[in-house]
């Protein structure tokens, strides 16, 4: 069943801005955030509830994923996580995306950062360090214990996709994390003559190197895995979060037989934009435009993303935007997309959820 209520009629029993969940048989799903007033809700039989497939990586994919865990049943929903920026350190195989999603996702991730386990200690980091080592990159001795466990597996020969499966459920987390592919995919930073791994750059060199270039080593011969695929085929709302379109989606798309599922679905793909107003609020994905020849801007991710997806969300700030990506050929949401509490981040779920719902019954 499916059905438009206004607000009116529905704030007698749900709060106007909220989501959640009213009984086993119905859900409510804001149509639009409370700063935009009186709006629409979109009400939807769970028994046709959406099953959403998520592409993610680094704080801001992980916040999204995390809004739609809080909206979307846990075997209704898949996020495929980027690993091209996974790298061997002490030994060690460290997975940060997928880490960061995972621990987000288990309530866990430290909120000052994004990354990591809250009150997580370092004795391990500190001893590498009075040892004569430089510990540039920062892990926690919780955070040491996860890739303990996976470098062991991994090298008994188990699927990169098992063992996050299996960690994922040790945390509590039973939305299904599908990396992006169980092959090995690095990314690389070509900047001024200089060629760097990923974390080189963005760690260790704190982003201050001019990209003139971006590879992923491996790509050409890495694979999804078949839950990839069938997450993909299976879907009915396909969500490209707020992730750096280069280094975090970029390398996603780029398995091959990824995009061609995507485009290949007749889901509805929406995606939001990790711009606003030119600026990106976490990391370098907008000097990274820039310095690739591509407009810093919402406008700018519309072009990027205009032959794949079949909306794109971008925020209040960015309104006088609407009309020309709208002459992309994309459909626009308009509202707030700084996810700055859980609350927001469900909030934005829910709208890019029923937007998605109300698109794909309107086309």
């Amino acid at each position: 069943m499916v059905a438009w209520i206004d607000v009116v009629h529905a704030s007698s029993f749900v709060q106007l801005g909220k989501w959640r969940r009213c009984t086993n048989l119905w859900e409510v799903v804001v149509c639009r955030s409370a700063s935009q007033g009186i709006g629409r809700w979109f009400v939807h039989d769970a028994s046709e509830s959406a099953t959403v497939v998520a592409l993610a990586g680094g704080v801001g994919g992980a916040k999204l994923a995390q809004g739609l865990a809080g909206v979307v049943p846990d075997r209704s929903l898949s996020i495929i996580v980027n690993t091209a920026d996974d790298f061997d350190l002490w030994g060690l195989h460290i997975s940060p995306d997928l880490d960061t999603v995972m621990y987000t996702l288990a309530g866990i991730a430290n909120p000052a950062t994004g990354w990591g386990i809250v009150d997580d200690t370092h004795y391990t980091l500190a001893g590498i360090a009075a040892y004569g080592q430089d510990p540039w990159f920062s892990l926690g001795d919780r955070d040491f214990a996860t890739h303990i466990l996976r470098t062991r597996r991994l090298r008994e020969g188990e699927r990169l996709t098992a063992v996050t499966s299996d960690l994922a459920m040790a945390l509590g987390v039973e939305t299904r994390l599908l990396p992006m592919t169980d092959d090995p995919v690095a990314t690389m930073i070509h900047s001024d003559g200089q060629l760097l791994a990923f974390q080189d750059y963005f760690v260790a060199r704190r982003q201050q190197d001019t990209v003139n270039a971006v590879s992923f080593t491996g790509i050409d011969h890495a694979r999804p895995s078949p839950e990839v695929l069938t997450a993909i085929a299976e879907a009915s709302i396909i969500v490209l979060c707020p992730s750096n379109p280069i280094v975090s989606i970029g390398p996603i798309l780029e398995v091959s037989g990824i995009r061609d599922a995507i485009l290949a679905s007749d889901a509805v793909k929406i995606a939001v934009s990790p711009i606003i107003c030119g600026k990106a609020l976490k990391g370098p994905a907008d000097r990274m435009l820039t310095s690739l020849g591509f407009e810093s801007s919402a406008f700018g991710i519309a072009g990027m993303y205009h032959d794949l997806v079949d909306v794109l969300v971008i925020d209040e700030l960015d309104r006088e935007l609407a009309e020309p990506i709208g002459a992309l050929g994309l459909e626009v949401l308009i509202t707030q997309t700084v996810m700055g509490t859980r609350d927001d981040r469900q909030r934005l779920a829910g709208e890019v959820l029923a937007h998605a719902r109300r698109h794909r019954i309107e086309r």
